[in-house]
């Protein structure tokens, strides 16, 4: 689960000393919208991050969640949606799924956990496994009850545990900081993921060009290795417009283990600098997306983005990229 979503108001919660319910989806069954994992925050002023529906459960929610904020006492909230006559709250809402969803208080009375370690560990791209109590029989583990990096000690009979993992976000490098690069990572940001930017010219390194977290790198193309550690990052996308500046790129991308590696330009520019590279190329072709991106048509610097970042996430994801009326199956 990801939780960049959620930390601005986690951030304002933490400044009132107004409590928090954390809410976690903990079983699914049938077509929903959220998995198992996925997380919400709920203000008591009815303010929400994050969701869990396309916006068919989030107002009940919020009625739930006052009582949970007022007591302190978890709640375990079922939805089904599986019935065709089914008109929740009058919406009608034709999910087709059932969900359970775990509410729980986040509260200065308890250091604001287990939020305050699962905001820390997403902050410092570390992972870190929460186990939530969903059932119970002994007092000692009440229903809600978060343990920290999950079960790590034995847990007594009857006690059921919900483990969520809260995974770092992705970190990518952008080696080319010209003004196409930019909608790149703005894309990037948006979907909470960190950035590094890299080139050797100044003025394209302003920090006012980029969103805010941007990690921006003054460096020679000849030294990338030494400039930037290449391990901490799942893609590059090599986009200078700067034929010797790529090859210097492209040589030390094939010599670092990153599963994607993109390249700006068209196809014949991408045969030049893999026969430039002579027995570094075989190294790099596997892994080589050129022309980067996905073919989706555009020409403007943010649909090439859009392109770029969409297909960054389906190799990320495991996906081929392919549109859902290819891959859905059909019903009768």
């Amino acid at each position: 689960m990801s939780l960049h979503r959620l930390l601005p108001l986690f951030d304002r919660a933490r400044q009132s000393g107004e409590p928090l319910v954390l809410a976690t989806v903990i079983r699914t069954g049938g077509s929903t919208y959220a998995k198992p994992g996925a997380q919400m925050l709920i203000a008591s002023d009815g303010e929400y991050a994050g969701l869990l529906s396309g916006g068919c459960l989030e107002g009940d929610l919020r009625e739930h969640a006052r009582a949970v904020a007022a007591t302190g006492v978890a709640d375990i909230v079922s939805y089904d949606l599986r019935s065709t006559t089914d008109q929740l709250f009058g919406l009608g809402a034709g999910c087709e799924g059932a969900m359970d969803i775990l509410l729980t208080r986040v509260a200065a009375t308890d250091d604001w956990q287990p939020l305050a370690d699962m905001a820390q560990s997403f902050l410092a791209m570390r992972e870190l496994r929460v186990a939530f109590v969903i059932g119970s029989n002994d007092r000692g583990f009440p229903l809600g009850r978060a343990l920290l990096n999950g079960a790590n000690g034995a847990t007594p009979p009857g006690v059921d545990l919900f483990v969520a993992t809260v995974m770092p976000p992705p970190r990518i490098l952008l080696l080319g900081g010209g003004p196409d690069a930019r909608p790149v990572a703005e894309l990037a940001a948006f979907l909470g993921w960190r950035v590094t930017v890299v080139d050797h010219r100044a003025g394209y390194l302003s920090p006012e060009r980029f969103p805010p977290a941007t990690q921006l790198i003054d460096a020679d193309p000849h030294d990338l290795a030494s400039a930037v550690r290449l391990a901490d990052h799942v893609a590059a996308i090599v986009m200078s417009h700067h034929l010797e500046s790529d090859l210097h790129y492209l040589r030390a991308l094939s010599r670092a283990a990153l599963p994607y590696v993109g390249l700006l330009g068209p196809a014949g520019r991408r045969e030049k600098l893999l026969s430039d590279l002579g027995a570094d190329a075989a190294a790099l072709r596997a892994r080589l997306r050129a022309p980067v991106g996905l073919d989706i048509g555009g020409r403007a610097p943010e649909s090439i983005a859009l392109s770029i970042i969409g297909e960054i996430h389906a190799v990320l994801a495991g996906r081929a990229g392919r549109p859902f009326s290819e891959t859905a199956q059909t019903i009768p």
